[in-house]
C-alpha cells in the first residue's frame, strides 16, 4: 500500500524531471542562448514544485487497520472482521451461543487462507493523457542516442576548465553516377587508395570540415578551370568527373584516390532482313539495338529514293510531297534494353511512297544523349496490293494524284476513261456510282481550283472505291457467311427442331460455297498479278472441299443428338478455318497429281466408305433390338425393351440370338425377311469394298524400305477381315460383322501411315519430286490442326492420325467411358446381344 500511495502522489515529479533531462541528454543547452538556459530551468523549477505541492496533498502514510481491512477484503465474508464481532442478542442463550461458537470457528479456518495483497500501480485515472510515458519515452531516447555525459557538464553555456574542446581536421566525400547506369553511390572514405573505375558524368562531391586551410582540394578528373587557393579551401567543392585524373585531400587525414574514367559508348542498331508483310499491306521490319546501359528511344526514317523510279508520265513532275517519313520505334516494355529484338509493326499502304522505291535507315538514343544509326537499305515501302483491274486503276491514280496536284487534270481523264463502259468492268453498280459521283465532285474542284483540302479527300475517296472494288464481292459473301453462323449459334443455344436444324444447315452450307466461290476468284485475279501466292509454306497444310462437307455434316450430327456444347466449338473452328483460308490454284487439272497421291487418295475413299458401312451395319443391329421386341400392354411400340419377356420367347440358339433373331413374336417371317436382304445388301457392299482394295493393290506405285513392306501387310489384313465381315453378314451375324470391320478399318488407317512414310522415304531418296502443282485446295495457317483441334496427319484423310483428346485429358476421358461401358453392361434389363457386344467391348478394352 506505501509503493501504491507514492507512485499515486510522486508521478508528477518524477515526470517533470525526465521530461526536463531528455533535451539536456541532446546537448540542447549548446544551442540555446543563457538567457534560454535560464528560462528553461524557471519552467522546469515552476512543474517541480507544483508537483510536490500534489504529492505533499496527496501521500498519506497507511496504518495497521487500513492493511488488516484490505487483506479482509480479499477473503469471503469478511472472516477477520467477524472474529473482531460480539454477540448482542442471545447471550446466555446456550443454543444461541453455541450457533455463534460454530459460525467463528469457521470464519477462523477462513482466516488461514489469507495472504498479501498485490499493489495496484495503475495511475492511468489520474494520468489520463499518458504524461508519464511520454517523458520516459523522451528521456530512454535521450541514454540511447544522446550523451548524457556532457549534459552537466556544459550547463549554462560555461565549458569546464581543463577540458578542451576534441576536434580536428575532418573531411567527407562521394561519388555519384549517373542514375541510368544503375550503378550504387561511392563513399570515398571507404574506398581504397588505388584506382577507381568510375562512368564519365559521375558527380563528385567533397566537404571539408575544421578550420580554413586545414585541408585543401586538388582533382585532374573535371573539366574545370585550375582552382585557386581559395577554391581549393572551400567547405563543399561538386564537379563531374569527364576523364581520367586524380583526386586528392591534402592535409592532415588527407588521402588519394587514381579515377579511371569508363566512357558511355554510343548505341547501335541493325537492320534485320526484308520485312514481313501481310495481305492487307501491314509490314513488319526486324531489328536489333544494343546499348551498354539501355536504349532509350528510336526512329525509323524512309526516304523516297527518286533514283530507283521509273519518273514517267504522271511521275515526271517534282514531288510535292513530303518525300520522307519518321516513326518511332518499337522499345521493350520490361525487360533489359542494354540489348533486344523488336518488330515496327506499321500499315503505310495509304501513303505516298507505298509500293515505291525508298531507303530505310533507323537511328537509337541512351539516356545520355547519343545516338546511333543503322546502314541505309533499299527496299520497297510495304503497302497493300491491289489485283481486281479496276481496283489498281485507281489506286495507280491515287498514287499520281498525291505525287503532285499538277496530276490532277490527267488524273481525271484516266479515271473518266475508266468510267466510260462500266458493265465490262464494274460488277457492283454500287462502287460504279460511286465513283461517277466522286468524277463530278472533282471535276467542279478542279475547275474552281483545287485545294489541299479537295485533293485530300479525293485520295480518302478513291482508297475507299479500291477497297470496295477489290473485295466487296468477297466482303458480302463474308458477311452473308456471318448471318448464317450466327443464326446457326442462336439456334443452338435456344434449341431447334430437326427441320429448323436442316433449314440452317443448307444456309450455312450455300453461304459457304458462295465464300469459297469468290475467295476462289480473288485468287485467279492475285495469280494474274505480279506477286504469286506464296509455295510450301511449312505452317499450312491443305484441306478439301469433301473435308469441309464432313465437317458441316458433324456439326449438323452433334446438333441432332442434342451435343450442342460440343457443336458450338466445333462451329468456332470452322469459323476460325474460314477466316484463315485461302485459295491457291495449280495447273487446273483435277485429282490428285501423282501416284502415290492417288493411291493415298483412294485409301482414304476406301476408308470412308468402310466406316460409313459399319456406321449402317450398327444402325441395323439397333434396329433388330428395337424389333425384335414385343410391345407390352398399354405401351406403345418400340418402348421399353427387354422387359415382360418369359423363357419361352427368347430363342435357344445361341448363334440366333447374338444376331438378333430371338424374341421374335409370331408373324415374323416377312420382318425377318427384310433383315435378311438387308444383310445381303450390306454383305455386296462389302464385297464391292474389298474389290476396290484389291485392285488398289495393284496399283500402288513402286516402294522400297520397311514402311512400303509394312503397307502391304497392312492391306493384306484389311482385305483378310473385309472378307471376314462379308462372310459374317451373309450368315447374318452382325456382331461378328462389326468386329471384322472394326479390324479393317484399323489395318486400313495403318496402311496409310504406311503409305505416307513411304512416300515420305521416295521423296526423301529421290529429290526434286515434291509438291509442285495440283487441283485447287485450302490452305489454312499459322497451326497444322484439322478442324477438331487435333495435329493434322499426314496419311491423306481429314482428320488425324492422333486421338482427339491430346495431354492428361485423354487419360479422364477414357476413364469416363470405360465407367460408361461398366454401367450400361451392368442393367440386366438391357438387349442380350447390346450386353454381349458391351462385354467384348470391356474385355478388348
Amino acid at each position: 500500500m506505501l509503493g501504491e500511495r507514492v507512485v499515486a502522489a510522486f508521478w508528477p515529479i518524477w515526470t517533470v524531471v525526465l521530461a526536463a533531462a531528455a533535451p539536456l541528454m541532446f546537448d540542447v543547452q549548446s544551442v540555446l542562448p543563457p538567457r534560454g538556459l535560464w528560462v528553461y530551468a524557471g519552467i522546469v523549477a515552476v512543474l517541480f514544485a507544483a508537483g510536490a505541492v500534489y504529492a505533499y496533498r496527496s501521500f498519506r502514510w497507511p496504518d495497521r487497520s487500513e492493511a488488516v481491512a484490505r487483506v479482509d477484503a480479499m477473503l469471503t465474508g469478511r472472516p477477520i472482521a467477524t472474529l473482531a464481532d460480539t454477540l448482542r442478542i442471545g447471550q446466555g442463550d446456550a443454543a444461541s451461543e453455541a450457533v455463534w461458537n460454530a459460525h467463528l470457528r469457521r470464519m477462523e479456518e477462513r482466516t488461514r487462507a489469507a495472504r498479501t495483497a498485490r499493489p495496484d500501480l495503475r495511475i492511468s485515472s489520474v494520468d489520463r493523457y499518458g504524461l508519464r510515458y511520454l517523458a520516459l519515452l523522451g528521456a530512454t531516447v535521450g541514454v540511447l542516442f544522446g550523451s548524457v555525459w556532457s549534459s552537466p557538464a556544459t550547463v549554462g553555456g560555461a565549458v569546464p576548465e581543463g577540458s578542451a574542446i576534441a576536434t580536428g581536421p575532418a573531411w567527407e566525400g562521394w561519388i555519384e553516377p549517373p542514375a541510368y547506369t544503375g550503378r550504387p553511390s561511392l563513399y570515398l572514405a571507404d574506398l581504397p587508395s588505388d584506382s577507381v573505375a568510375v562512368p564519365v558524368g559521375s558527380k563528385v562531391t567533397i566537404r571539408l570540415y575544421g578550420e580554413t586551410g586545414a585541408l585543401t582540394l586538388s582533382e585532374t578528373v573535371s573539366s574545370r578551370l585550375r582552382l585557386v587557393s581559395g577554391d581549393q579551401q572551400a567547405a563543399q567543392q561538386d564537379f563531374t568527373v569527364s576523364r581520367d585524373g586524380v583526386i586528392a585531400i591534402r592535409g592532415e587525414g588527407g588521402a588519394e584516390w587514381a579515377v579511371k574514367s569508363l566512357p558511355d559508348q554510343p548505341p547501335t542498331v541493325t537492320i534485320a532482313v526484308a520485312p514481313d508483310v501481310s495481305a492487307d499491306g501491314e509490314m513488319s521490319q526486324g531489328f536489333t539495338a544494343t546499348d551498354d546501359y539501355g536504349v532509350t528511344g528510336g526512329e525509323a526514317a524512309f526516304a523516297l529514293d527518286l533514283g530507283q523510279i521509273d519518273r514517267r508520265y504522271a511521275l515526271a513532275v517534282e514531288p510535292d510531297f513530303e518525300t520522307s517519313l519518321l516513326l518511332d520505334l518499337p522499345l521493350p516494355i520490361t525487360g533489359d534494353r542494354r540489348g533486344f529484338d523488336e518488330q515496327l509493326v506499321e500499315n503505310l499502304s495509304t501513303q505516298p511512297m507505298a509500293n515505291l522505291p525508298v531507303t530505310l535507315q533507323m537511328t537509337v538514343t541512351d539516356a545520355a544523349g547519343q545516338t546511333g544509326q543503322s546502314d541505309e537499305v533499299a527496299m520497297v515501302l510495304p503497302g497493300r496490293r491491289f489485283f481486281q483491274p479496276v481496283a489498281r486503276a485507281v489506286i495507280e491514280q491515287r498514287r499520281d494524284l498525291m505525287w503532285s496536284a499538277q496530276n490532277a487534270p490527267r488524273v481525271l481523264g484516266m479515271l473518266r476513261t475508266v468510267a466510260h463502259r462500266p458493265e465490262d468492268l464494274f460488277r457492283d453498280e454500287a462502287a460504279y456510282l460511286r465513283l461517277t459521283v466522286a468524277l463530278r465532285r472533282f471535276g467542279s474542284q478542279i475547275d474552281e481550283g483545287l485545294t489541299d483540302t479537295a485533293r485530300a479527300e479525293m485520295v480518302d475517296a478513291m482508297w475507299d472505291l479500291a477497297v470496295m472494288l477489290e473485295e466487296g464481292s468477297l466482303a458480302d459473301a463474308r458477311e452473308r457467311l456471318r448471318r448464317a453462323q450466327e443464326r446457326l449459334a442462336e439456334a443452338m443455344r435456344n434449341g431447334a427442331s430437326p427441320e429448323e436444324i436442316q433449314e440452317l444447315m443448307d444456309e450455312l452450307r450455300d453461304a459457304t460455297d458462295d465464300y469459297m466461290r469468290m475467295l476462289s476468284e480473288q485468287s485467279d485475279m492475285s495469280e494474274n498479278g505480279t506477286d504469286q501466292p506464296d509455295q510450301g509454306q511449312p505452317d499450312s497444310f491443305e484441306f478439301s472441299m469433301n473435308e469441309l462437307d464432313a465437317l458441316l455434316d458433324r456439326i449438323q450430327e452433334l446438333m441432332e443428338e442434342g451435343r450442342m456444347a460440343e457443336a458450338e466449338e466445333l462451329m468456332q473452328q470452322l469459323n476460325d478455318l474460314l477466316e484463315n483460308m485461302r485459295i491457291t490454284q495449280g495447273d487446273g487439272s483435277d485429282g490428285p497429281r501423282n501416284p502415290g497421291e492417288r493411291s493415298m487418295q483412294g485409301l482414304s475413299d476406301t476408308l470412308r466408305d468402310q466406316q460409313e458401312l459399319s456406321d449402317d451395319a450398327f444402325r441395323d443391329l439397333q434396329e433388330q433390338f428395337n424389333e425384335g421386341q414385343p410391345s407390352q400392354p398399354g405401351q406403345p411400340d418400340g418402348g421399353q425393351q427387354g422387359q415382360g419377356q418369359s423363357p419361352g420367347q427368347e430363342t435357344q440358339n445361341g448363334q440366333q440370338g447374338d444376331q438378333g433373331q430371338g424374341g421374335e413374336a409370331q408373324g415374323g417371317t416377312e420382318q425377318g425377311g427384310n433383315q435378311q436382304d438387308g444383310a445381303q445388301t450390306l454383305a455386296d457392299r462389302q464385297n464391292s469394298l474389298r474389290d476396290e482394295l484389291d485392285r488398289q493393290r495393284g496399283e500402288l506405285p513402286r516402294l522400297d524400305g520397311d514402311a512400303a513392306e509394312a503397307l502391304r501387310r497392312s492391306l493384306e489384313q484389311a482385305e483378310g477381315a473385309m472378307d471376314g465381315a462379308e462372310d459374317a453378314l451373309r450368315d447374318g451375324d452382325l456382331g461378328r460383322a462389326l468386329d471384322r470391320q472394326a479390324e479393317a478399318i484399323d489395318a486400313l488407317r495403318e496402311g496409310m501411315r504406311n503409305l505416307a512414310d513411304a512416300l515420305a522415304q521416295n521423296r526423301r531418296s529421290e529429290p526434286g519430286q515434291g509438291n509442285q502443282d495440283g487441283a485447287a485446295t485450302g490452305q489454312l495457317e499459322p497451326t497444322r490442326r484439322d478442324p477438331l483441334g487435333r495435329q493434322f496427319g499426314n496419311t491423306g484423310q481429314f482428320g488425324s492420325d492422333q486421338n482427339m483428346l491430346q495431354g492428361p485429358d485423354v487419360y479422364r476421358r477414357a476413364e469416363e467411358l470405360l465407367e460408361e461401358l461398366r454401367r450400361r453392361s451392368s442393367e440386366q434389363d438391357r438387349p442380350e446381344l447390346e450386353l454381349e457386344y458391351l462385354k467384348r467391348l470391356l474385355d478388348r478394352f
